[in-house]
């Protein structure tokens, strides 16, 4: 496009947006009278628009007029009080119940490793069995454990035969030979305690009472002392870890009763205690760690189970209103109150929210009445008239 086009449309387009603020603006002709221009000009230019604007102050005074004369006519007393609908405050509770998932683990848990290196030669034990502490599981190979105290005793004797000599004859040789037999006998003894042991580790036992897990091992297998024979769990009671959000870490204290239920038996409780509690809140989660002590005298329960944990507490307790009677304004949010057939506006700050009502923090109080219905008109130190019946309720969701 040429030049002179643009420069053209250009200032239609302006000439365009000057007149119809010059129309639709009140007050143009004062401000082009302010920024100096002539007043014949203004006169000529802003005539219509000043019309428009004294046409329009006059027909908002008149429906001005109209309003005050039909709120006259309405009349006062009970037919001008606003028809609402109320409902009384009630008490709710919140924290007063804890659900939480968690994992258990056996009250006592041992993997058995061998105390020395060798070949397995017979395993005592199989999966599901229960053991005592200190029954041999499995034993190993021990053909030079057994040499070696053969050796150790022999040695015991003949230092004990010499022992006994050098004191029979003590005329005939010295304290010092005396002594050093002695010596040698001790030495000897302690040899052969040494032996025994050597021994006996070629057996291996279990540490505690338990059940036996599966047994990963066959005979043959070469072993060393970090290789795993059998897991064995005392599963009387079971620990349940669980984690609880750190509002509750000032609630939670051992010895407080608690519910679980396993995945595993779906609606059947368990009972226990809580065991431990956490030093720290986790900085992550922000969570704290709890362990409960469930009773498994039935043996139905199994480490590495999930439970899903519940515990009850006396809770918070706060007024509960209506979710619709709750409003909000530049200050916040705030209720209102029905006193004396006058409505008064409450301040409150909410607490939690649920389907059927609020828990709100607030100056209220039990059975105080607070508006359900008809908030649009309400103000405050307005005359208000409560809805008695199901049809008036109606009438006021009409309005």
């Amino acid at each position: 496009m040429a030049f002179w086009k643009q420069f053209v449309l250009s200032l239609i387009v302006i000439i365009a947006g000057f007149a119809a603020w010059v129309f639709f603006m009140p007050g143009a002709g004062d401000m082009m009278r302010d920024a100096g221009i002539p007043e014949s000009l203004v006169s000529k230019i802003a005539p219509k628009a000043e019309e428009t604007a004294d046409a329009g102050a006059q027909g908002q005074r008149r429906s001005q007029g109209e309003g005050q004369g039909q709120n006259r006519r309405s009349g006062g007393g009970r037919n001008s009080a606003i028809l609402v609908a109320t409902e009384a405050v009630v008490q709710g509770v919140v924290n007063d119940r804890l659900n939480a998932i968690g994992t258990g683990d056996a009250i006592r848990s041992v993997a058995v490793t061998p105390q020395a290196s060798g070949t397995i030669r017979e395993i005592l034990i199989k999966s599901g069995d229960r053991v005592k502490a200190g029954q041999v599981l499995a034993k190993l190979d021990s053909e030079e454990q057994v040499i070696a105290r053969g050796q150790a005793d022999v040695a015991v004797r003949a230092a004990v035969e010499k022992s006994n000599l050098y004191h029979n004859i003590q005329s005939s040789v010295s304290r010092m030979d005396v002594f050093d037999s002695e010596i040698a006998e001790q030495g000897a003894r302690l040899q052969l305690q040494a032996a025994e042991l050597n021994l006996a580790r070629r057996n291996i036992v279990a540490p505690i009472d338990g059940i036996v897990g599966i047994v990963p091992v066959n005979i043959g297998d070469n072993v060393t002392t970090t290789t795993p024979i059998v897991t064995l769990d005392d599963r009387s009671e079971i620990l349940v870890d669980f984690w609880v959000p750190e509002r509750f870490a000032n609630t939670v204290a051992v010895g407080q009763p608690v519910e679980a239920m396993s995945v595993a038996k779906p609606g059947q409780m368990f009972s226990g205690v809580i065991e431990a509690v956490d030093n720290r809140i986790d900085a992550a989660s922000r969570t704290l760690r709890l362990r409960a002590r469930i009773d498994n005298s039935s043996d139905e329960l199994r480490a590495g189970m999930s439970f899903s944990v519940s515990m009850k507490f006396p809770g918070d307790k706060y007024p509960a209103v209506d979710p619709q009677s709750v409003q909000w304004d530049a200050q916040g949010s705030f209720v209102w109150q029905v006193t004396d057939d006058k409505s008064h506006k409450v301040r409150v700050s909410v607490v939690q929210r649920n389907p059927d009502f609020i828990l709100v923090n607030g100056d209220l109080k039990d059975g105080d009445k607070i508006v359900t219905q008809g908030l649009q008109r309400v103000r405050e130190g307005g005359a208000v008239r409560v809805s008695a019946d199901v049809a008036a309720n109606a009438e006021v969701a009409t309005q």
